[in-house]
C-alpha cells in the first residue's frame, strides 16, 4: 500500500517516518547498555507492542517515531535477539565480527566490518 504524504504531514492510515541511518548487515553498538549486534531487520516506526513499550523506564523510553531494528545481540553473557531504537545506536567501529552463533543462519560472510546476508533460494 502506498500511502500519499501532504504539506501537513502523514494521512491517518501512516505515520510519518524517515529514512534509516543503519542498515541490514551492519554491526551497531548500543549507546547506553554493553552490547553489540548486527541488523537483520528494520522497521521503519516502533512495531513493537505497546506492552514491551510501557515496559521501559519513562525516563528512558525511546520515541516511537524514529527506525528501530531487530538485532543478533551479544553481550557477556551470550548471543540473543535485541529490538532497539535508533535514537540508542551508534555505529561499532571495531570491525570485529558479531559473536552471536544464528549469524549464519542469516548471513553469508564477515567483510569490511560488515555482514552479507545469505543468498535466497526461491522457487
Amino acid at each position: 500500500m502506498i500511502t500519499r504524504l501532504t504539506s501537513t504531514g502523514a494521512t491517518a492510515e501512516t505515520p510519518p517516518f524517515r529514512q534509516a541511518k543503519f542498515g541490514i548487515g551492519d554491526v551497531v553498538r548500543h549507546r547506553i547498555f554493553s552490547f553489540r549486534g548486527v541488523i537483520f531487520d528494520v522497521d521503519p516506526v516502533f512495531a513493537n507492542t505497546e506492552d514491551w513499550w510501557l515496559a521501559i523506564p519513562a525516563e528512558a523510553r525511546p520515541r516511537k517515531d524514529q527506525p528501530f531494528y531487530h538485532l543478533l545481540a551479544e553481550n557477556d553473557e551470550g548471543g540473543y535477539v535485541a529490538y532497539v531504537s535508533e535514537q540508542n545506536l551508534l555505529a561499532d567501529e571495531t570491525g570485529e565480527p558479531v559473536g552471536n552463533a544464528n549469524t549464519s543462519l542469516i548471513f553469508d560472510t564477515f567483510e569490511n566490518g560488515r555482514y552479507r546476508l545469505r543468498p535466497r533460494i526461491t522457487h
